[in-house]
């Protein structure tokens, strides 16, 4: 049976990944300062768990918080029983979520063991009924994060998505690498263009974004309705920016001038979104969760800079915000400058 879904809810054609680690409120922020005026998309949450999120909390976990004025909130959950999805989509929508995201794509053994996660796709019937489970329990719109499963095969995802779509998806988001690639080798957009094509709901397209010409030649390459960015939006949260010049929209508000666009340029801007990101991280979390959420940040979105293994080799080293402040300060008095791609996967 046909479900009613719901329209995509962007006019930009650009939106961050749920990124574990990663897609917090302290990082959104800052993404979110690169929008160009007026724009709207969907921000995602850190991966939640299904059966931990009616016990918590959710405005004392740093994976689900979340401020009143971020226009559409969508955070990903965890799950294959309706005994935990039910009340933990309730929760969240009584918590401020404009959207429930359902993760299908992670491929890490723990969500194997519990037969969810990308293990969900190993069964199109039991996908099937997860998604009909959430929708059922929700009033706002329920989306589907997929990557291409076991079998990296167009014939096999089609067919697959579809039963999503017909089980009252709203939209789905492909990211076409197998389960046993993680971030390996190169994602398919072959795929996203194939799904788009045989699908009615809006499909939006993740994996290999890393700079601004790459958004404009995945929406080129698959007719996606959207692209997703994840690691390389940490590293370079005014994509965003970048994008919306391209398009002849408006420059974020309180920005002015250009969007950086040179090594050089690029390298100083990291400098003040990490100064930024600290400080609402040490703001908004326990100092511990902070602590160890920066340093995986930096992790991250330094491969991005020329010498990030040294800026990261100085985090770890540190032992509260002060001294991570000092050494990002230290390291960016000299010019710092970022390579437009790296091989790590995304």
């Amino acid at each position: 049976m046909q479900n009613t879904t719901f329209p995509l809810p962007v006019q930009f054609p650009v939106c961050m990944a749920p990124m574990v680690g990663l897609s917090h409120l302290g990082l959104r922020k800052v993404v979110a300062e690169y929008m160009p005026e007026g724009s709207q998309t969907i921000w995602p949450s850190e991966m939640l768990s299904s059966r931990r999120v009616p016990s918590e909390k959710l405005d004392e976990v740093p994976e689900a918080m979340h401020d009143s004025d971020e226009t559409f909130w969508v955070p990903q959950i965890l799950g294959n029983e309706e005994k935990y999805i039910s009340p933990s989509v309730h929760k969240l929508v009584d918590y401020g979520a404009h959207g429930i995201d359902i993760n299908m794509g992670c491929p890490v053994q723990k969500a194997l063991r519990h037969n969810y996660g990308v293990a969900l796709m190993g069964d199109v019937d039991y996908a099937a009924r997860v998604v009909e489970m959430t929708v059922r329990n929700s009033k706002v719109p329920v989306s589907v994060k997929l990557r291409a499963g076991f079998e990296s095969t167009t014939q096999g995802m089609i067919p697959f998505m579809k039963r999503l779509e017909d089980a009252g998806a709203s939209w789905l988001t492909l990211h076409p690498r197998t389960a046993e690639q993680k971030r390996r080798g190169s994602a398919d957009w072959e795929q996203i263009r194939a799904v788009k094509q045989a699908l009615k709901i809006p499909v939006i397209g993740n994996g290999d974004v890393q700079v601004v010409e790459d958004v404009f030649r995945m929406r080129e390459e698959t007719g996606c309705d959207l692209v997703m960015i994840g690691r390389a939006l940490t590293a370079r949260p005014w994509l965003l920016w970048q994008v919306g010049e391209k398009m002849g929209l408006l420059a974020p508000k309180g920005k002015t001038g250009r969007a950086p666009t040179t090594p050089e340029e690029e390298g100083r801007e990291y400098y003040v979104c990490a100064k930024k990101i600290l400080q609402n991280m040490t703001e908004r979390f326990r100092p511990v969760v902070a602590f160890k959420k920066y340093q995986f940040y930096i992790k991250t979105s330094a491969v991005w800079l020329e010498y990030g293994h040294t800026l990261y080799a100085k985090i770890t080293k540190c032992q509260n915000p002060a001294d991570i402040s000092q050494a990002l300060d230290e390291f960016f008095s000299l010019e710092q400058r970022m390579i437009q791609r790296t091989e790590w996967r995304i």
